[in-house]
């Protein structure tokens, strides 16, 4: 038996790197594994040497204590690697296969697999549609900041990297084909973005980086990013956004500065519940801030792609409704200005292929336009801690120093 590694929550604002069992073809009970779940047989799954696993905001979340996640979760639902052991159901993964994993499990066979809708898989978590690994409430399949990972259902949600070489070369873009990419790019294209469009994101942590460079891959004219990090914003510039600083005030009033108007064709909420006020309330949190604002600052008939995360349990709210994801929307504005919203997880499935050849054939840097930067396992503590502190970095864990990127330190 091979040994593992793993980083695991330990309470708010801890994390550490524990020995966890290697992945076998059946799900082991451990925190956070719904009791339904235990025992499964997966010989449809392979098991995967980690290349790369990435720290999200959603992650972060969790760790703050901002979830009802349970202390020792393996934590990580962003994941590359090579497929080192296939079960007797698989066909066409191979060992040796250097694969995507998309963060949202699905099985691909019920309906709403069937319908491209892989988000909200209804065969993966005996609580409710949708499964991711390493999340809490998801239905306890093991996350993947680790050095070895189960993946089921190999032959429908791996995708295969058609180079070995040339993923290898690649890796710190196509690490982001499993969330942030693929998020960042549904925010933008269900919001309606297409050429021409004039485009607002609100939040220019990764997920909102990569709206924005989704927003200008699908022809925006202009994309504006809002935030209270200017380190954030600068990042955000240097990809050829215009910036607003909403510590400073309404959006509307910097957009119109920008724009000539006050309103966007369509805008992305990469924020989510942990939204802080604007102008002089930016201090304080207000979870409703960015939908009511975004609703406000885009023209009547546009769209709102919403993939910042809301919860439907919050232990560290502001009040006893926001505890349970109740939030005070201004449904009527929206009702008003007929405008679209589309929100829940993202499927990963319906845009990682495309998203994967435009980083093959060069149009796309997203390693760079997010800031990868790559830590070994080890190390996950001190990056989680540094990325709480609003640094304009993506953290990549190398568990094996594929990449050659690890330092020492």
């Amino acid at each position: 038996m091979s040994n593992n590694r793993a980083v695991t929550y330990q309470g708010p604002m801890k994390v550490a790197v524990q020995d966890i069992a290697y992945p076998t073809f059946e799900l082991q009970d451990g925190p956070g594994v719904n009791p339904l779940n235990v025992g499964r047989k997966v010989p449809h799954g392979a098991i995967l040497k980690v290349v790369t696993t990435n720290i999200c905001g959603s992650d972060q979340h969790m760790v703050r204590g901002r979830t009802t996640a349970p202390e020792g979760l393996v934590l990580g639902h962003e994941i590359t690697g090579e497929v080192i052991e296939t079960g007797p159901g698989v066909e066409f993964i191979q060992v040796g296969d250097i694969c995507s994993v998309p963060f949202n499990i699905a099985c691909g066979r019920c309906k709403n697999c069937k319908e491209g809708k892989t988000g909200i898989c209804l065969n993966v978590n005996p609580d409710r549609p949708g499964s991711a690994y390493g999340y809490v409430d998801m239905g306890g399949w093991v996350g993947g900041q680790a050095e070895y990972v189960l993946v089921p259902y190999a032959d429908w949600n791996l995708l295969k990297f058609p180079d070995r070489d040339q993923a290898l070369e690649k890796i710190l873009d196509l690490t982001m084909l499993s969330d942030i990419f693929p998020t960042g790019y549904h925010g933008a294209y269900t919001a309606g973005t297409t050429t021409g469009s004039t485009v607002y994101v609100a939040g220019a942590g990764p997920v909102g980086l990569a709206a924005a460079v989704s927003a200008q891959l699908l022809g925006a004219a202009v994309v504006i990013v809002g935030d209270l990090n200017e380190d954030r914003l600068a990042k955000a510039r240097s990809i050829g956004c215009e910036t607003v600083d909403v510590s400073k005030g309404d959006p509307k009033d910097q957009i119109e500065q920008i724009l000539g108007v006050p309103e966007v064709d369509c805008a992305v909420d990469a924020v989510g519940f942990e939204a802080r006020g604007h102008g002089k309330d930016a201090s304080h949190e207000a979870p409703a801030t960015v939908l009511n604002s975004i609703m406000d600052l885009t023209a009547a008939g546009g769209g709102l792609g919403i993939p910042g995360l809301y919860v439907t349990g919050d232990p560290g709210a502001v009040d006893d409704a926001a505890k349970i994801g109740s939030l005070s929307i201004r449904l009527g504005l929206g009702w008003a200005k007929s405008l679209s919203f589309t929100t829940g997880q993202c499927p990963v499935m319906k845009y990682h292929r495309g998203l994967m050849n435009a980083i093959l054939h060069d149009k796309v840097k997203i390693g760079d336009a997010v800031n990868a930067t790559v830590i070994g396992l080890d190390q996950a503590p001190k990056g989680y801690a540094e990325f709480d502190s609003g640094v304009a970095r993506k953290y990549v864990i190398d568990p094996h120093n594929t990449t050659g990127k690890v330092s020492p330190n």
